[in-house]
């Protein structure tokens, strides 16, 4: 694809360290780093949403109270990867919301605007009739979305709702029409990392959330119910971590019960990462052990010998195989 700029995508499930490998690597390439979160695209959503410390695009984009969406991502990238292409930089994007990945790699299907009427309409029937009866309104008029979405999930199905009754057209039926994506203007190489053990991941995890309690994720929490016009049912405030402390501060849980749902979740979270990964094209692995050590991966050939950490196999192979 001669012609087209480079960009190189780190993507992997929550705790695998991707975070770390795209700030390794980014000074070599020379590149610049964007993030690719759902969480953090929220001010004042930090210590939860394990903030990096290396400067990031599309960080703190929006307040918590106003929704951020794959379709707001894709126009925030638009603008964003010319301008880090013309200063001769190469984009790497790293984070873990495959949403947005998948609408930047494979396209995303064209939507109607949001309805804040519609919406509203819609949250207030859920307080009357309850999430379950309008997912039954969902099966009749879309039975494809309401086979894939579940009758608590209150955001997804409202959504699905909103398209129906502003447009007069099933969700469904729009999801079948994308447009070209953005990234079929770039040389993209997309590179996956993870534990080759499941159990390694899983202990990074419960680790990793212990230790953004002791950094003051709670108090992080507490502060955004404090200001008194947030609600848990926004985007931002379903991310996992935070709605659980939620709960916990509503005085709905104990905090050690939080604290166990909120790694449970976290769990569930990578588990339908590694899914939707698995069954993307294109993709590399760099599968690492406990120590954080490159194990197997499947970089194309000729292989490169396994040894060190994924920064090093990776500059490796980028010295002979630019992007």
């Amino acid at each position: 694809m001669p012609g087209k700029p480079p960009l190189l995508c780190i993507l992997g499930p929550t705790a695998s360290g991707k975070t770390a490998l795209a700030e390794a690597v980014v000074d070599a390439l020379p590149g610049e780093l964007v993030s690719v979160d759902s969480t953090l695209v929220y001010r004042g959503l930090d210590i939860g949403a394990a903030r990096p410390q290396a400067p990031h695009h599309l960080l703190d984009r929006r307040d918590p109270a106003d929704p951020y969406s794959a379709a707001a991502f894709l126009d925030d990238l638009a603008e964003l990867l010319p301008a880090i292409t013309a200063r001769g930089r190469v984009p790497v994007l790293v984070g873990g919301t495959m949403l947005y990945f998948r609408a930047f790699l494979g396209g995303l299907s064209p939507m109607p605007p949001a309805d804040p009427a519609v919406r509203a309409a819609i949250a207030d029937e859920a307080a009357a009739r309850g999430w379950p009866a309008l997912h039954a309104e969902l099966v009749a008029v879309d039975p494809a979305s309401a086979a894939r979405i579940h009758p608590n999930h209150a955001q997804r199905l409202a959504r699905a709702l909103e398209v129906y009754r502003s447009s007069g057209r099933p969700l469904s039926a729009w999801h079948g029409t994308a447009g070209e994506p953005l990234a079929a203007g770039y040389r993209v190489l997309q590179v996956a990392l993870c534990p080759a053990d499941r159990a390694v991941l899983h202990a990074r995890i419960a680790a990793r959330f212990d230790a953004m309690l002791a950094a003051g994720f709670l108090e992080e929490v507490a502060a955004l119910r404090a200001r008194g016009d947030l609600d848990p049912a926004l985007p931002a405030l379903r991310s996992v971590g935070y709605r659980q402390l939620w709960a916990h501060l509503a005085g709905e849980t104990s905090l050690a019960e939080a604290r166990d749902r909120a790694i449970a979740a976290t769990r569930q979270l990578a588990k339908r990462q590694l899914t939707w990964l698995r069954k993307w094209p294109d993709l590399h692995w760099l599968l690492t052990d406990a120590a954080g050590r490159v194990i197997e991966h499947t970089l194309p050939e000729p292989r490169l010998p396994v040894a060190g950490t994924p920064a090093d196999l990776l500059l490796n192979y980028l010295a002979y195989h630019p992007i």
